[in-house]
């Protein structure tokens, strides 16, 4: 596939990404309707996906999983690199509109910078001098 391509379907990727999540935030854990209903009826799959993620949010563990991603991604070489940094920053992005911002700015700067990175073989190398 042309990079290109790639890249379009990727910002595309994170686009719809992004709006998931703050479909999320604001249709079922800020919404109204949704705090009535789970006091009456706590069994429904919408009450409990709206506990489950209260509670990964409290813990925190997208912001951290988003991190450590960003982080291995940054660190390892190559393209197994950037397939790590990839979802480390739609992690983090998640994080970032889902309350655990502190945590997901780093993850999210770690990853851009990871997935921004010029290849191996592009660097210019210095002269010996």
């Amino acid at each position: 596939m042309p990079r290109p391509w790639f890249l379009a379907i990727f910002v595309a990727l994170v686009l719809l990404s992004l709006a998931a999540c703050y479909g999320l935030r604001y249709g079922l854990m800020e919404g109204d309707e949704w705090v009535g209903a789970c006091a009456d009826t706590p069994e429904l799959f919408a009450c409990s996906l709206r506990s489950t993620l209260g509670w990964m949010i409290h813990l925190r563990v997208i912001a951290w999983a988003a991190i450590v991603l960003a982080g291995l991604g940054f660190l390892l070489p190559g393209r197994l690199g950037w397939w790590l940094a990839a979802p480390g920053l739609l992690l983090g992005l998640a994080g970032l509109v889902l309350y655990s911002a502190s945590i997901s700015v780093f993850a999210v700067v770690l990853a851009l910078l990871r997935l921004v990175r010029a290849p191996q073989s592009s660097r210019v190398t210095a002269p010996n001098a």
